[in-house]
């Protein structure tokens, strides 16, 4: 497998990232993708909410970001804006697995996280999000690994999004695909 190296413009700021700046922007996107739902379950402009939700929270403005969405398994690596909306709202025929992750909807974003790395300008966190279905009658576990780091406005936007169902294994051995 060839590797792609994604580039983008490197914010020269020296300010450092807080780790209370990284559970904010946490909180506040998990209240974005909540957001995106209630547009839709209203019949609003939920792709305008979605492309909106993108810019404030993931830094395609200055390169790719790396986006592994939770739901996606055929096309599971998408490092532009197109790949991350479709995954948010579905309809795009390059993604056909997509039906919108942002629209189910969901009623409530719970955040677990395990730690934070601030390693200068970018902030790695790792931990399980907890996805509330509008009905509240379910809830959907997920793993993440984010990094953030501040772009050339000093905002702080995600570069890296990895998300997965954790591995489910009751035999206690591990898990392999059959080739």
């Amino acid at each position: 497998m060839k590797v792609k190296t994604l580039k983008m413009k490197m914010n020269t700021t020296k300010e450092e990232i807080s780790e209370q700046e990284v559970l904010s922007k946490q909180k506040a996107w998990g209240e974005g993708i909540v957001s995106v739902g209630k547009v839709y379950s209203a019949g609003g402009d939920y792709k305008t909410a979605a492309r909106e939700h993108i810019k404030n929270f993931y830094n395609y403005q200055e390169g790719s970001v790396l986006f592994k969405p939770t739901m996606a398994s055929e096309k599971q690596f998408r490092s532009d804006f197109a790949g991350a909306l479709s995954y948010f709202i579905g309809g795009d025929q390059n993604y056909p697995e997509d039906h919108g992750f942002a629209i189910k909807p969901w009623c409530k974003v719970r955040w677990e996280t395990i730690g934070i790395k601030v390693i200068g300008n970018t902030a790695l966190t790792m931990g399980n999000y907890f996805f509330t279905s509008a009905s509240a009658e379910e809830e959907l576990k997920v793993e993440y690994s984010f990094a953030y780091t501040k772009n050339c406005k000093g905002e702080l936007k995600i570069v890296l999004h990895d998300s997965h169902l954790p591995c489910k294994n009751t035999k206690g051995t591990e898990v392999f695909v059959s080739r």
